[in-house]
Protein backbone atom coordinates (compact mmCIF):
# COMPACT_ATOMS: atom_id res chain seq x y z
CA UNK A 1 0.00 0.00 0.00
CA UNK A 2 1.32 3.46 -0.92
CA UNK A 3 2.10 5.73 2.03
CA UNK A 4 0.07 8.93 1.43
CA UNK A 5 2.20 11.01 3.77
CA UNK A 6 4.46 13.52 2.04
CA UNK A 7 8.18 12.89 2.02
CA UNK A 8 10.61 15.17 3.79
CA UNK A 9 11.65 18.23 1.84
CA UNK A 10 8.29 19.15 0.31
CA UNK A 11 7.26 22.79 0.11
CA UNK A 12 4.04 24.72 0.64
CA UNK A 13 3.22 28.21 -0.59
CA UNK A 14 0.41 30.02 1.23
CA UNK A 15 -1.16 33.16 -0.18
CA UNK A 16 -3.22 35.03 2.40
CA UNK A 17 -6.04 37.41 1.57
CA UNK A 18 -7.98 39.66 3.94
CA UNK A 19 -8.07 40.09 7.69
CA UNK A 20 -5.81 39.36 10.65
CA UNK A 21 -7.80 36.20 11.31
CA UNK A 22 -6.66 34.85 7.95
CA UNK A 23 -3.05 35.76 8.74
CA UNK A 24 -3.38 33.79 11.98
CA UNK A 25 -5.06 30.87 10.18
CA UNK A 26 -2.27 30.76 7.59
CA UNK A 27 0.34 30.60 10.34
CA UNK A 28 -1.53 27.71 11.94
CA UNK A 29 -1.81 25.85 8.62
CA UNK A 30 1.95 26.20 8.12
CA UNK A 31 2.44 24.81 11.63
CA UNK A 32 0.14 21.86 10.97
CA UNK A 33 2.06 20.98 7.81
CA UNK A 34 5.58 21.30 9.19
CA UNK A 35 5.55 17.87 10.95
CA UNK A 36 4.54 16.38 7.58
CA UNK A 37 7.75 17.65 6.03
CA UNK A 38 6.46 20.81 4.38
CA UNK A 39 8.72 23.86 4.47
CA UNK A 40 7.43 27.30 3.52
CA UNK A 41 8.10 28.44 -0.04
CA UNK A 42 8.28 32.13 -0.90
CA UNK A 43 6.64 31.69 -4.32
CA UNK A 44 4.18 29.22 -5.87
CA UNK A 45 6.44 28.15 -8.72
CA UNK A 46 7.67 24.64 -8.02
CA UNK A 47 5.80 24.25 -4.73
CA UNK A 48 4.35 20.84 -3.90
CA UNK A 49 1.30 22.38 -2.25
CA UNK A 50 -0.27 25.79 -2.83
CA UNK A 51 -2.93 27.12 -0.46
CA UNK A 52 -5.04 30.18 -1.22
CA UNK A 53 -6.42 31.36 2.12
CA UNK A 54 -9.28 33.51 0.92
CA UNK A 55 -11.47 36.38 2.14
CA UNK A 56 -15.07 37.00 1.04
CA UNK A 57 -15.67 40.47 2.50
CA UNK A 58 -14.95 42.66 -0.50
CA UNK A 59 -16.57 42.63 -3.93
CA UNK A 60 -15.00 40.46 -6.62
CA UNK A 61 -13.16 38.39 -4.00
CA UNK A 62 -14.12 35.16 -5.73
CA UNK A 63 -13.13 36.51 -9.14
CA UNK A 64 -9.63 37.26 -7.81
CA UNK A 65 -9.39 33.69 -6.54
CA UNK A 66 -10.41 32.23 -9.91
CA UNK A 67 -7.89 34.47 -11.65
CA UNK A 68 -5.14 33.18 -9.37
CA UNK A 69 -6.34 29.61 -9.91
CA UNK A 70 -5.92 30.10 -13.65
CA UNK A 71 -2.27 30.96 -13.15
CA UNK A 72 -1.80 28.04 -10.76
CA UNK A 73 -3.33 25.68 -13.31
CA UNK A 74 -0.47 26.51 -15.66
CA UNK A 75 2.13 26.08 -12.91
CA UNK A 76 0.59 22.74 -11.99
CA UNK A 77 0.81 21.60 -15.59
CA UNK A 78 4.42 22.77 -15.85
CA UNK A 79 5.38 20.76 -12.78
CA UNK A 80 3.61 17.68 -14.11
CA UNK A 81 5.70 17.88 -17.29
CA UNK A 82 8.84 17.42 -15.20
CA UNK A 83 7.38 14.43 -13.36
CA UNK A 84 6.37 16.37 -10.26
CA UNK A 85 3.00 17.08 -8.71
CA UNK A 86 1.45 20.24 -7.31
CA UNK A 87 -1.60 20.02 -5.07
CA UNK A 88 -3.83 23.10 -4.89
CA UNK A 89 -6.08 23.95 -1.95
CA UNK A 90 -8.57 26.80 -1.57
CA UNK A 91 -9.16 27.64 2.09
CA UNK A 92 -10.96 30.38 3.99
CA UNK A 93 -14.22 32.20 3.50
CA UNK A 94 -14.54 31.95 -0.29
CA UNK A 95 -14.07 28.20 0.13
CA UNK A 96 -16.85 28.17 2.72
CA UNK A 97 -19.24 30.27 0.63
CA UNK A 98 -18.56 28.81 -2.81
CA UNK A 99 -17.05 25.37 -2.22
CA UNK A 100 -19.14 23.35 -4.70
CA UNK A 101 -18.78 26.06 -7.38
CA UNK A 102 -15.01 26.11 -6.95
CA UNK A 103 -14.94 22.33 -7.38
CA UNK A 104 -17.05 22.63 -10.54
CA UNK A 105 -15.30 25.62 -12.12
CA UNK A 106 -11.70 24.81 -11.22
CA UNK A 107 -10.89 21.10 -11.62
CA UNK A 108 -7.23 21.87 -10.92
CA UNK A 109 -8.20 22.39 -7.26
CA UNK A 110 -7.57 19.29 -5.14
CA UNK A 111 -8.95 20.50 -1.79
CA UNK A 112 -11.57 23.02 -0.67
CA UNK A 113 -11.24 23.75 3.05
CA UNK A 114 -13.50 26.04 5.06
CA UNK A 115 -12.08 28.29 7.81
CA UNK A 116 -13.38 26.00 10.55
CA UNK A 117 -11.93 22.85 8.98
CA UNK A 118 -8.28 23.66 8.22
CA UNK A 119 -7.13 21.72 11.30
CA UNK A 120 -7.98 18.62 9.24
CA UNK A 121 -5.54 19.56 6.47
CA UNK A 122 -3.19 16.58 7.12
CA UNK A 123 -6.13 14.18 6.71
CA UNK A 124 -7.33 15.98 3.58
CA UNK A 125 -3.87 15.86 2.02
CA UNK A 126 -3.71 12.13 2.65
CA UNK A 127 -7.17 11.71 1.17
CA UNK A 128 -6.26 13.78 -1.89
CA UNK A 129 -3.19 11.58 -2.40
CA UNK A 130 -5.35 8.44 -2.40
CA UNK A 131 -8.26 9.69 -4.47
CA UNK A 132 -8.77 11.49 -7.73
CA UNK A 133 -11.07 14.49 -7.74
CA UNK A 134 -11.50 17.31 -5.27
CA UNK A 135 -11.77 16.95 -1.50
CA UNK A 136 -14.35 19.25 0.07
CA UNK A 137 -14.53 20.02 3.82
CA UNK A 138 -16.53 23.03 4.98
CA UNK A 139 -17.96 21.76 8.27
CA UNK A 140 -18.42 24.23 11.15
CA UNK A 141 -16.46 22.57 13.95
CA UNK A 142 -14.89 25.53 15.72
CA UNK A 143 -14.47 23.91 19.13
CA UNK A 144 -12.86 20.86 17.56
CA UNK A 145 -10.50 23.08 15.57
CA UNK A 146 -9.35 24.90 18.71
CA UNK A 147 -8.85 21.60 20.54
CA UNK A 148 -6.75 20.08 17.76
CA UNK A 149 -4.43 22.96 16.93
CA UNK A 150 -0.83 22.11 17.73
CA UNK A 151 1.64 24.49 19.35
CA UNK A 152 2.77 27.19 16.95
CA UNK A 153 6.13 28.74 16.23
CA UNK A 154 6.49 32.48 16.72
CA UNK A 155 7.60 34.47 13.69
CA UNK A 156 8.75 37.58 15.55
CA UNK A 157 8.25 39.64 18.70
CA UNK A 158 4.56 40.26 18.00
CA UNK A 159 1.86 37.70 17.26
CA UNK A 160 -1.86 37.32 16.70
CA UNK A 161 -3.78 35.05 19.06
CA UNK A 162 -7.31 33.96 18.21
CA UNK A 163 -9.66 34.06 21.19
CA UNK A 164 -13.04 34.23 19.44
CA UNK A 165 -14.51 33.35 16.06
CA UNK A 166 -17.77 33.91 14.26
CA UNK A 167 -20.48 36.53 14.52
CA UNK A 168 -24.09 36.63 15.73
CA UNK A 169 -24.77 40.25 14.74
CA UNK A 170 -25.93 39.65 11.13
CA UNK A 171 -25.18 43.09 9.75
CA UNK A 172 -27.02 43.22 6.44
CA UNK A 173 -23.87 43.97 4.43
CA UNK A 174 -21.70 41.18 5.86
CA UNK A 175 -21.04 37.54 4.95
CA UNK A 176 -19.08 36.65 8.10
CA UNK A 177 -21.96 34.91 9.96
CA UNK A 178 -22.42 32.67 6.90
CA UNK A 179 -18.75 31.88 6.33
CA UNK A 180 -17.37 31.82 9.90
CA UNK A 181 -20.50 30.70 11.76
CA UNK A 182 -21.86 31.69 15.15
CA UNK A 183 -19.81 33.35 17.89
CA UNK A 184 -17.59 30.87 19.72
CA UNK A 185 -15.07 31.71 22.45
CA UNK A 186 -11.94 29.75 23.30
CA UNK A 187 -11.55 28.78 26.94
CA UNK A 188 -9.14 30.67 29.16
CA UNK A 189 -6.72 27.80 29.74
CA UNK A 190 -6.15 27.25 26.01
CA UNK A 191 -5.57 30.96 25.41
CA UNK A 192 -3.15 31.23 28.34
CA UNK A 193 -1.22 28.15 27.20
CA UNK A 194 -0.73 29.62 23.74
CA UNK A 195 0.23 33.02 25.13
CA UNK A 196 2.81 31.43 27.45
CA UNK A 197 4.25 29.43 24.58
CA UNK A 198 4.57 32.59 22.49
CA UNK A 199 6.19 34.47 25.38
CA UNK A 200 8.73 31.66 25.84
CA UNK A 201 9.67 32.12 22.17
CA UNK A 202 10.36 35.84 22.57
CA UNK A 203 6.98 37.32 21.71
CA UNK A 204 6.49 40.57 23.60
CA UNK A 205 3.21 41.75 22.09
CA UNK A 206 0.05 39.74 21.50
CA UNK A 207 -3.00 40.90 19.60
CA UNK A 208 -6.16 39.06 20.60
CA UNK A 209 -8.30 38.62 17.50
CA UNK A 210 -11.83 37.63 16.65
CA UNK A 211 -14.60 38.71 14.31
CA UNK A 212 -16.20 40.34 17.38
CA UNK A 213 -13.33 39.98 19.81
CA UNK A 214 -15.04 41.86 22.64
CA UNK A 215 -17.91 39.35 22.50
CA UNK A 216 -15.46 36.87 24.06
CA UNK A 217 -16.87 35.25 27.20
CA UNK A 218 -15.85 32.15 29.09
CA UNK A 219 -15.82 30.59 32.52
CA UNK A 220 -12.82 31.70 34.60
CA UNK A 221 -9.93 29.29 35.22
CA UNK A 222 -10.30 26.62 37.88
CA UNK A 223 -9.95 28.06 41.36
CA UNK A 224 -11.05 31.56 40.33
CA UNK A 225 -14.44 32.73 41.56
CA UNK A 226 -17.11 34.12 39.28
CA UNK A 227 -19.58 32.78 36.77
CA UNK A 228 -18.16 34.27 33.58
CA UNK A 229 -15.30 36.42 32.39
CA UNK A 230 -15.39 39.02 29.65
CA UNK A 231 -12.53 40.30 27.52
CA UNK A 232 -11.44 42.78 30.19
CA UNK A 233 -10.84 40.01 32.71
CA UNK A 234 -9.01 37.96 30.09
CA UNK A 235 -6.68 40.87 29.26
CA UNK A 236 -5.88 41.41 32.93
CA UNK A 237 -5.12 37.69 33.31
CA UNK A 238 -2.85 37.57 30.27
CA UNK A 239 -1.00 40.65 31.50
CA UNK A 240 0.36 38.54 34.37
CA UNK A 241 2.34 36.32 31.98
CA UNK A 242 6.08 36.98 32.22
CA UNK A 243 7.46 38.27 28.94
CA UNK A 244 4.20 39.64 27.56
CA UNK A 245 4.63 43.41 27.66
CA UNK A 246 1.90 44.58 25.30
CA UNK A 247 -1.67 43.46 24.67
CA UNK A 248 -4.00 44.59 21.90
CA UNK A 249 -7.37 43.33 20.66
CA UNK A 250 -9.31 43.61 17.41
CA UNK A 251 -11.94 43.81 15.95
CA UNK A 252 -14.47 45.15 18.48
CA UNK A 253 -18.19 45.83 18.12
CA UNK A 254 -19.79 48.82 19.88
CA UNK A 255 -22.57 46.59 21.26
CA UNK A 256 -20.01 44.46 23.14
CA UNK A 257 -17.91 47.29 24.62
CA UNK A 258 -18.80 46.69 28.27
CA UNK A 259 -17.80 48.41 31.52
CA UNK A 260 -15.31 45.68 32.41
CA UNK A 261 -13.33 46.17 29.21
CA UNK A 262 -13.38 49.96 29.52
CA UNK A 263 -12.11 49.65 33.11
CA UNK A 264 -9.33 47.32 31.95
CA UNK A 265 -8.26 49.89 29.34
CA UNK A 266 -8.06 52.47 32.12
CA UNK A 267 -6.20 50.35 34.64
CA UNK A 268 -4.04 47.79 32.83
CA UNK A 269 -0.81 49.39 31.61
CA UNK A 270 -0.01 46.54 29.24
CA UNK A 271 -3.18 47.22 27.26
CA UNK A 272 -2.11 49.52 24.44
CA UNK A 273 -3.92 52.87 24.01
CA UNK A 274 -5.31 51.95 20.60
CA UNK A 275 -8.85 50.81 19.85
CA UNK A 276 -10.36 49.70 16.55
CA UNK A 277 -14.10 50.25 16.97
CA UNK A 278 -16.02 50.24 13.66
CA UNK A 279 -19.14 52.40 13.33
CA UNK A 280 -19.70 52.00 9.54
CA UNK A 281 -21.96 55.08 9.13
CA UNK A 282 -23.15 58.20 10.92
CA UNK A 283 -26.79 58.16 9.82
CA UNK A 284 -29.22 56.47 12.20
CA UNK A 285 -31.39 55.46 9.25
CA UNK A 286 -28.47 53.71 7.57
CA UNK A 287 -27.24 52.13 10.81
CA UNK A 288 -30.71 50.66 11.29
CA UNK A 289 -30.77 49.37 7.71
CA UNK A 290 -27.36 47.82 8.34
CA UNK A 291 -28.75 46.12 11.50
CA UNK A 292 -25.87 47.48 13.54
CA UNK A 293 -27.88 47.56 16.77
CA UNK A 294 -26.68 51.04 17.77
CA UNK A 295 -27.13 54.59 16.57
CA UNK A 296 -24.71 57.45 16.09
CA UNK A 297 -25.44 59.01 19.48
CA UNK A 298 -24.74 55.71 21.27
CA UNK A 299 -21.42 55.39 19.47
CA UNK A 300 -20.31 58.97 20.23
CA UNK A 301 -21.27 58.68 23.92
CA UNK A 302 -19.40 55.36 24.09
CA UNK A 303 -16.29 57.02 22.70
CA UNK A 304 -16.61 59.75 25.33
CA UNK A 305 -16.69 57.12 28.10
CA UNK A 306 -13.66 55.33 26.67
CA UNK A 307 -11.67 58.56 26.38
CA UNK A 308 -12.60 59.56 29.90
CA UNK A 309 -11.21 56.23 31.10
CA UNK A 310 -8.11 56.29 28.83
CA UNK A 311 -7.36 59.87 27.72
CA UNK A 312 -4.36 58.88 25.58
CA UNK A 313 -6.29 56.37 23.48
CA UNK A 314 -6.10 56.51 19.69
CA UNK A 315 -9.16 55.44 17.72
CA UNK A 316 -9.49 53.51 14.49
CA UNK A 317 -12.70 52.75 12.64
CA UNK A 318 -14.39 51.18 9.62
CA UNK A 319 -16.72 53.02 7.26
CA UNK A 320 -18.94 51.97 4.37
CA UNK A 321 -20.24 54.56 1.92
CA UNK A 322 -23.06 54.08 -0.56
CA UNK A 323 -25.10 51.55 1.41
CA UNK A 324 -28.52 51.04 -0.23
CA UNK A 325 -30.76 54.01 0.47
CA UNK A 326 -27.92 56.32 1.56
CA UNK A 327 -28.77 59.91 0.60
CA UNK A 328 -26.49 62.94 0.54
CA UNK A 329 -27.93 63.88 3.94
CA UNK A 330 -27.07 60.42 5.32
CA UNK A 331 -23.53 60.71 4.01
CA UNK A 332 -23.12 64.16 5.53
CA UNK A 333 -24.06 62.58 8.89
CA UNK A 334 -21.11 60.20 8.48
CA UNK A 335 -18.75 63.12 7.82
CA UNK A 336 -20.15 64.91 10.86
CA UNK A 337 -19.54 61.88 13.07
CA UNK A 338 -15.95 61.61 11.83
CA UNK A 339 -15.40 65.29 12.59
CA UNK A 340 -16.82 64.89 16.09
CA UNK A 341 -14.92 61.71 17.02
CA UNK A 342 -11.53 62.23 15.34
CA UNK A 343 -9.61 59.14 14.20
CA UNK A 344 -5.92 58.26 14.24
CA UNK A 345 -6.50 55.76 11.44
CA UNK A 346 -9.42 54.21 9.60
CA UNK A 347 -10.52 51.85 6.85
CA UNK A 348 -13.18 52.99 4.41
CA UNK A 349 -14.84 51.23 1.50
CA UNK A 350 -17.60 51.51 -1.03
CA UNK A 351 -20.55 49.25 -0.31
CA UNK A 352 -20.40 46.09 -2.40
CA UNK A 353 -23.15 43.54 -2.76
CA UNK A 354 -22.31 40.22 -1.18
CA UNK A 355 -24.45 37.37 -2.51
CA UNK A 356 -26.74 35.90 0.11
CA UNK A 357 -26.77 38.96 2.38
CA UNK A 358 -29.94 41.04 2.95
CA UNK A 359 -28.23 44.16 1.63
CA UNK A 360 -27.75 42.60 -1.79
CA UNK A 361 -31.53 42.41 -2.28
CA UNK A 362 -32.31 45.92 -1.04
CA UNK A 363 -33.66 48.58 -3.33
CA UNK A 364 -32.24 52.09 -3.79
CA UNK A 365 -28.75 50.87 -4.63
CA UNK A 366 -26.41 53.85 -4.91
CA UNK A 367 -24.75 54.54 -8.29
CA UNK A 368 -21.06 53.67 -8.50
CA UNK A 369 -19.98 57.17 -9.51
CA UNK A 370 -21.77 58.58 -6.45
CA UNK A 371 -20.06 56.00 -4.23
CA UNK A 372 -16.70 57.01 -5.72
CA UNK A 373 -17.32 60.70 -5.01
CA UNK A 374 -18.43 60.06 -1.43
CA UNK A 375 -15.54 57.73 -0.71
CA UNK A 376 -13.06 60.32 -1.99
CA UNK A 377 -14.50 62.98 0.36
CA UNK A 378 -14.53 60.63 3.35
CA UNK A 379 -11.01 59.38 2.75
CA UNK A 380 -9.72 62.92 2.39
CA UNK A 381 -11.15 63.81 5.81
CA UNK A 382 -9.87 60.61 7.44
CA UNK A 383 -6.42 61.10 5.93
CA UNK A 384 -6.22 64.66 7.25
CA UNK A 385 -7.04 63.34 10.73
CA UNK A 386 -4.45 60.58 10.44
CA UNK A 387 -1.76 63.04 9.37
CA UNK A 388 -2.66 65.42 12.19
CA UNK A 389 -2.45 62.62 14.76
CA UNK A 390 0.94 61.50 13.45
CA UNK A 391 2.29 65.05 13.34
CA UNK A 392 1.25 65.51 16.98
CA UNK A 393 3.78 62.80 17.94
CA UNK A 394 6.76 64.90 16.82
CA UNK A 395 8.88 65.68 19.85
CA UNK A 396 7.33 62.91 21.95
CA UNK A 397 9.25 59.96 23.35
CA UNK A 398 7.38 56.76 22.57
CA UNK A 399 8.18 53.17 23.58
CA UNK A 400 8.76 51.28 20.33
CA UNK A 401 8.83 47.51 19.90
CA UNK A 402 11.43 46.79 17.22
CA UNK A 403 10.14 44.04 14.93
CA UNK A 404 12.41 43.82 11.88
CA UNK A 405 15.36 45.38 10.04
CA UNK A 406 14.54 48.38 7.86
CA UNK A 407 15.31 48.81 4.19
CA UNK A 408 18.33 50.99 4.90
CA UNK A 409 21.58 49.83 6.45
CA UNK A 410 21.57 50.12 10.23
CA UNK A 411 17.85 50.79 10.40
CA UNK A 412 15.18 49.02 12.45
CA UNK A 413 11.40 49.21 12.11
CA UNK A 414 9.07 48.96 15.05
CA UNK A 415 5.58 49.83 16.30
CA UNK A 416 4.50 52.61 18.60
CA UNK A 417 1.78 52.07 21.22
CA UNK A 418 -0.59 53.57 18.63
CA UNK A 419 0.35 50.91 16.03
CA UNK A 420 2.30 53.39 13.91
CA UNK A 421 5.31 52.13 12.02
CA UNK A 422 8.49 53.79 13.35
CA UNK A 423 11.84 53.88 11.51
CA UNK A 424 14.99 54.35 13.58
CA UNK A 425 18.74 53.97 13.14
CA UNK A 426 19.49 51.37 15.80
CA UNK A 427 21.68 48.31 16.35
CA UNK A 428 20.39 44.87 15.41
CA UNK A 429 20.70 43.85 19.07
CA UNK A 430 17.54 45.83 19.84
CA UNK A 431 15.29 43.60 17.71
CA UNK A 432 12.50 42.22 19.87
CA UNK A 433 13.00 44.87 22.54
CA UNK A 434 10.88 47.84 23.59
CA UNK A 435 12.93 51.04 23.75
CA UNK A 436 12.22 54.76 24.01
CA UNK A 437 12.39 56.64 20.73
CA UNK A 438 12.14 60.40 20.24
CA UNK A 439 9.94 61.11 17.23
CA UNK A 440 11.58 63.60 14.89
CA UNK A 441 9.67 63.43 11.62
CA UNK A 442 6.61 62.08 9.85
CA UNK A 443 6.70 60.35 6.47
CA UNK A 444 3.57 59.49 4.44
CA UNK A 445 3.20 56.07 6.06
CA UNK A 446 5.40 56.08 9.14
CA UNK A 447 7.16 58.01 11.87
CA UNK A 448 10.91 58.56 11.98
CA UNK A 449 12.89 59.02 15.15
CA UNK A 450 16.07 58.46 17.07
CA UNK A 451 16.93 56.48 20.17
CA UNK A 452 16.70 58.57 23.30
CA UNK A 453 20.14 59.44 24.70
CA UNK A 454 19.66 56.96 27.54
CA UNK A 455 18.66 54.13 25.18
CA UNK A 456 21.52 54.97 22.78
CA UNK A 457 24.03 54.78 25.60
CA UNK A 458 22.64 51.43 26.73
CA UNK A 459 22.77 50.02 23.20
Amino acid sequence: MTDPRPKQGKSVFIRTYGCQMNVYDSERMAGLLKPLGYGLADKPEGADLVILNTCHIREKAAEKVYSELGRLKRLKADKAKTGGEMKIAVAGCVAQAEGPEIAARAPQVDMVVGPQAYHRLPELIAKAARERGDVLDTDFAVEEKFDRLAAREAAGPSAFLTVQEGCDKFCTFCVVPYTRGAEVSRNVDAIVAEARSLAAQGVREITLIGQNVNAWASAPPAGVSGDQWGLGELCRHLAKIDGIERIRFTTSHPRDMDDGLIAALAEEEKLMPYLHLPVQAGSDKILKAMNRGHNGEHYVRLIERIRAARPDIALSGDFIVGFPGETNEDFEATLALVEEVGYASAYSFKYSRRPGTPGAAMGKQVAEDEKDARLARLQSLLESQRQAFNAAQIGAELPVLFEKPGRNEGQLVGRSPYLQSVHVRAPHSLLGKIVKVKIEDVTPNALAGALSSKEEAAA
